[in-house]
């Protein structure tokens, strides 16, 4: 069935992808977002478009809808917590105001599973585990927007939790990767053996059409979203510097000393004017000596989703395409 569907953060990787998608399947699509020149392309392609910030104190009335797909936020492993909370709090607590206003009977957040890091190994985590305290101002703020999300009931909010989100168009995963592979040695921790699961782009764009098409009232509102391989990272970064021709090198780092040292310049950060990144954080440093991967069977029993693209086929599509242009 045809449906009109609002997609937020359309000007962004996931939610351009979204609304391309939904609009090849023949659905009417309203894309907001705040870069103009892309609200453009995207309404060159079919869709309505409304530039404007959903953090704004008066954001513009929203035709009907049927569907809201929420991929607005800010994400980044390091910045202000008020910045934070204003895009990824007060931004979805206008996202669903506009969806009741608009008649919406489903609401598909975007959120992560940076929700569930801690400083040690996780393998297989299941939604039902209990989230540890936040790592970062992203992760509080995104487990906060599922709260409010989770409480608006009357919107049948189904939420998904995608993990590592790669390929064509992605400006933050992999290229700051290859960014600092360029720069200098990577540092290598847990002797190079620490696993995680990436998801390409297009399989979280099938996972949002199974959310929006899944019965109403779900049992279930929460899913994991990832690739469903448990992939090594050395080797994953690897082979990514293979495809995108930079060489990659490691430096052995003891994880205790790479923390302390992350901790230490984001103290510096911290009493800095302008809150700069520091070079390396926590988090980031966590990411390489710490395996998590996640649980999808929830994803695959109640969605009926399933992942399609292994990572050979999806570097694969991510380089190649970037080459093609």
């Amino acid at each position: 069935m045809m449906q009109t569907i609002w997609v937020t953060g359309a000007t962004g990787f996931l939610g351009g992808r979204v609304v391309e998608d939904l609009l090849e399947s023949g659905h009417t699509v309203i894309a907001s977002g705040r870069q103009t020149h892309v609200l453009d392309r995207l309404q060159k392609k079919g869709a309505r478009t409304l530039a404007f910030d959903l953090a704004d104190p008066t954001p513009p009335d929203l035709p009907a809808v049927d569907a809201v797909v929420h991929c607005a936020a800010l994400s980044s492993p390091w910045g202000r917590y008020a910045d934070f909370h204003r895009a990824n709090v007060i931004g979805t607590r206008s996202a669903l105001k506009l969806a009741r206003q608009a008649g919406a009977q489903r609401f598909v957040h975007i959120s992560t599973p940076s929700v569930y890091f801690r400083f040690r190994d996780q393998l297989d985590v299941h939604e039902t585990q209990p989230l540890p305290s936040p790592v970062n101002a992203y992760a509080a703020t995104k487990a906060r927007a599922e709260q409010e999300v989770l409480a608006q009931e009357a919107l049948d909010p189904v939420i998904l939790r995608p993990r590592g989100l790669y390929g064509r168009g992605d400006t933050a995963l992999l290229p700051r990767l290859m960014a600092a592979a360029r720069e200098r040695p990577l540092p290598l921790m847990n002797k190079g053996e620490t696993v995680t699961d990436l998801t390409h782009v297009d399989d979280v764009v099938s996972a949002v059409r199974a959310a929006l098409d899944l019965a109403p009232a779900p049992t279930q509102r929460l899913f994991n979203i990832s690739g469903g391989e448990a992939l090594k990272l050395k080797s994953v970064t690897e082979e990514a510097g293979r495809r995108a021709g930079v060489p990659v090198r490691w430096r052995p780092v003891p994880s205790w000393a790479a923390l302390t040292y992350a901790r230490g310049l984001e103290t510096i950060a911290r009493i800095s004017p302008g809150y700069p990144e520091p070079r390396i954080t926590a988090y980031g440093v966590g990411l390489f000596a710490y395996s998590q991967t996640l649980d999808i069977s929830a994803a695959r029993e109640v969605l009926g989703w399933t992942p399609r693209i292994n990572i050979q086929e999806g570097l694969g599509r991510t380089f190649c395409e970037d080459t093609d242009g």
